[in-house]
């Protein structure tokens, strides 16, 4: 991949679990916001909890270049599963949301496909 490759592979890994961190913490400081999108949708609201550990498991793996390629095929289909929460086309900011959970799934494809790149734990 070349230093340049590496690199972008790094910056992008920690970009993406930025996201995951910052959801984690979302998740565990306002429960209740994420309770309430699931409530709605008629999911047990329980799973914010699962959500929780699984986002901050997901940025921990990024992070540090761990387990990569299969966390990232997950994040993938949680960012798919996820995005259905904001399919309301009647409002253009859910459907803006909509888009980038799956323009974040893409970017965890191209890592599931590439590796983290050399700067990892387990490159």
């Amino acid at each position: 991949m070349g230093t340049q490759g590496d690199i972008a592979a790094l910056v992008g890994r920690l970009l993406i679990a930025a996201l995951f961190l910052l959801a984690a913490l979302h998740k565990a400081w306002v429960p209740m916001a994420v309770e309430v999108v699931l409530a709605v949708r008629g999911w047990p609201t329980w799973l914010v909890w699962p959500a929780l550990v699984f986002n901050l498991l997901a940025a921990l793996s990024l992070i540090l270049g761990i387990q990569v390629r299969p966390m990232a095929l997950m994040l993938a289909a949680y960012c798919g599963i996820t995005s259905l929460f904001h399919f309301i086309p009647s409002d253009a900011w859910q459907m803006s949301i909509f888009i980038k959970n799956w323009a974040i799934a893409g970017g965890c494809l191209v890592l599931f496909a590439h590796g983290p790149g050399r700067f990892a734990l387990r490159p």
